[in-house]
């Protein structure tokens, strides 16, 4: 990925912070940038582009932050309550940073579902780690490890609101 493409994304994320996605144009993220507009087009077809891009940026730090959880010289036990309590914090830090997340984001189920098909199923293979190291030790009794991982990260995202809003 290129420097200018980079610097975009995250002017684009600050700015759809600041000021909302709706009210963010491409002329803004422009000027912000001190780029011309064609030099935006080069890298995105439009403002859902630039945005799906922004979700695309901020999910690949959640989940590089996931991943180092699986080579921890801890146990899966403890493993499982990092990954836990990891995501929880990431998924919090992610709606703060991103300001405009807070107000409208959780209410549209379409935008959460699309913020989160990219990242389900990395998450889930994460788990699936986890939860399979606990099997191989004997620690962890579960027939199923897919299925488990999969149950458990959807559990995770039905807290998600309501951690992000303290009324865990």
């Amino acid at each position: 990925m290129s420097k200018t493409r980079d610097k975009l994304i995250d002017i684009a994320r600050q700015l759809f912070a600041h000021k909302g996605i709706e009210n963010t144009t491409m002329n803004d993220i422009a000027q912000a940038a001190e780029k011309g507009r064609r030099t935006i087009y080069t890298y995105f077809k439009n403002k859902k582009d630039i945005y799906n891009a922004v979700i695309e940026s901020e999910s690949d730090k959640v989940i590089k932050k996931l991943s180092e959880i699986v080579s921890l010289s801890i146990t899966p036990d403890q493993k499982l309550m990092e990954f836990i309590f990891q995501r929880f914090e990431a998924m919090k830090d992610l709606v703060y940073r991103n300001g405009s997340l807070r107000a409208g984001f959780f209410r549209d189920v379409r935008k959460v579902e699309r913020a989160r098909k990219a990242t389900s199923p990395k998450e889930i293979r994460i788990l699936e780690t986890i939860l399979q190291e606990g099997v191989d030790q004997g620690m962890f009794r579960i027939k199923h490890v897919d299925k488990t991982a999969m149950v458990m990260l959807l559990c995770l995202q039905g807290l998600d609101v309501a951690y992000i809003r303290d009324n865990f």
